[in-house]
C-alpha cells in the first residue's frame, strides 16, 4: 500500500507553501498538511500531531516544519516511513539567535505582526527572481492570516529547542536533505552536515532556490519529493 504523505510548513506559513506539491502529488497517494501552530514548545508541538496522524506516513517538513520533524522521529521512529528534511536545521538556537526574536514578539504583540514578519523572512533568502516580491507578498498573507498568538507561540518553541543531531544518526528510514542553492537562512553547508549525519542520506540542491524552494521552484522540488518517495523501503 502507498503510504499517505504528511507535509509540515516553516514558521508562520500554511498548506499554501506546498500547493504545488500537493496539486502534483494528491493525484498519487494521500497528501495532508499539518499545522505547526499548537504549543510553545517542540515537544508539544510534536506530540499534539501524532494524536492526529495516521499510524505511520512518510514525512516532509520546510524549515520549522523540519525542525518538529525531527521531534517527530526521535518520538516515533516506527511510525515513519521516510523522511525528507527542506531547508532546516538539526540544531539548538543559539543564544544571540534567541534574543534577537524578543523585538519581533514585542512588534507583534504590539499589532505590528506585518513588520515582524518581514524582519524575520526577509527578501534577501530568497533567489533572486521575478517571483521574489510574489512568494514574499504569500509569506506575509499566510502570516497574517495566523495571527500574532501563533508568532509567539512558534518563536518561543523554535528559542527553546533541542539539537537533534543523535536523532538523526539512529535515523534508518530512506531520508532526503533538499535545500535551495541560494538558501541564506539555513545554507547549503548546514544541510551538507546533515546528510552526513544520518545514514545513506541523500542530499538534493534545488538550483535558482533560497529558503523557498517549493514555492521558488516548485517543478524541481516536486520531482525530487516523487523521486523520495520512489525510493524502497527499509525493512527492519
Amino acid at each position: 500500500m502507498t503510504e499517505p504523505l504528511v507535509l509540515l510548513p516553516g514558521m508562520m506559513c500554511d498548506a499554501s507553501l506546498f500547493q504545488p506539491q500537493i496539486t502534483a502529488l494528491s493525484r498519487e497517494r494521500a497528501v495532508t498538511v499539518a499545522p505547526i501552530t499548537g504549543g510553545e514548545r517542540i515537544e508539544e508541538i510534536a506530540s499534539g500531531l501524532l494524536d492526529q496522524l495516521p499510524q505511520r506516513f512518510a514525512l516532509a517538513g520546510l524549515s520549522m516544519g523540519g525542525i518538529v520533524a525531527m521531534e517527530l522521529l526521535r518520538r516515533a521512529p516506527d511510525r515513519i516511513t521516510r523522511l525528507c528534511l527542506m531547508d532546516t536545521t538539526p540544531l539548538d538556537e543559539p543564544p544571540k539567535f534567541a534574543a534577537q526574536r524578543e523585538p519581533l514578539i514585542v512588534r507583534a504583540r504590539a499589532g505590528r505582526l506585518d513588520e515582524a514578519l518581514r524582519e524575520a523572512l526577509p527578501g534577501e533568502v530568497l533567489a533572486p527572481g521575478p517571483r521574489r516580491l510574489e512568494i514574499l507578498d504569500l509569506v506575509q498573507e499566510m502570516g497574517l492570516a495566523l495571527g500574532p498568538q501563533v508568532f509567539e507561540r512558534q518563536s518561543r518553541a523554535l528559542q527553546r529547542r533541542r539539537d537533534q543531531q543523535s536523532t538523526l544518526r539512529k535515523c534508518k528510514v530512506p531520508t532526503m536533505v533538499l535545500c535551495g542553492e541560494e538558501d541564506r537562512l539555513t545554507p547549503l553547508k548546514r544541510h551538507s552536515f546533515m546528510a552526513e549525519l544520518i545514514p545513506n542520506a541523500e542530499l538534493r540542491v534545488i538550483e535558482a532556490a533560497g529558503h523557498l524552494p517549493t514555492l521558488e521552484q516548485p517543478e524541481a522540488v516536486t520531482q525530487a519529493l516523487r523521486e523520495w518517495l520512489a525510493m524502497p523501503l527499509i525493512l527492519n
